[in-house]
């Protein structure tokens, strides 16, 4: 059974930066594309960002475009976001997913209990 244990989330001010990542144990994340996604309070669950099984081709939603950057490390078994020029908006708990299908849009299942990210004004 997969586990994944996100960590780096926090406090944070507007235009700060935090590093998120995503260590899986269980299963092999280079078998699949990975994604992360966020969820704030009161909202649905939204998509930020997917990267493919070797780390070569990455898709962002417009919201987070230019200011996040995600990563994998497969020897480590690691997914990464880096998140820059953080804004109050981003405020939310993020969680990382495994792609069923090879890009995205896929659906998807979330692997891990996510990290709290809250940015202040």
């Amino acid at each position: 059974q997969v586990q994944a244990v996100e960590s780096g989330g926090g406090l944070v001010q507007a235009g700060g930066s935090l590093r998120l990542s995503c260590a899986a144990s269980g299963r092999t994340i280079s078998s699949y594309a990975m994604a992360w996604f966020r969820q704030a309070p009161g909202k649905e669950r939204e998509f930020v960002a997917t990267i493919n099984w070797s780390g070569g081709s990455t898709f962002y939603a417009d919201s987070v475009k230019g200011r996040f950057t995600i990563s994998r490390d497969n020897a480590k078994n690691t997914l990464y976001l880096q998140m820059a020029s953080l804004k109050p908006e981003d405020t939310a708990v993020y969680y990382c997913a495994a792609l069923r299908g090879s890009t995205w849009p896929s659906s998807y299942a979330i692997w891990g209990q996510g990290t709290q990210v809250t940015v202040s004004s």
